[in-house]
């Protein structure tokens, strides 16, 4: 997907993902730590949040213990409205 903004994303249906990935460190497998990801994608696929967890799972040397993620329509084309007219008092 090329660069868009983020006000047409949103017209389009996407919204703001946010995951917490808990994961565990390459040198002290015991010990968790968090790493928190945000990224405009459309639910219920999520298909940018699957390749970043495949990303992670191919690159990264940390083993992932769980991800944990909500999602938020900021906008829907529903609620955008263009005005056509001005009202000016005094």
């Amino acid at each position: 997907m090329q660069q868009k903004g983020e006000m047409e994303l949103m017209l389009r249906g996407y919204g703001l993902t946010t995951a917490e990935f808990l994961y565990h460190m390459p040198d002290h497998p015991t010990i968790l730590q968090s790493f928190l990801w945000q990224h405009y994608d459309t639910a219920p696929d999520f298909p940018a949040l699957y390749r970043f967890i495949d990303f992670w799972n191919e690159t990264l040397d940390g083993p992932l213990h769980s991800v944990t993620y909500t999602h938020r329509k900021l906008i829907s084309p529903s609620e955008w409205r263009s005005v056509a007219g001005e009202l000016v008092l005094h």
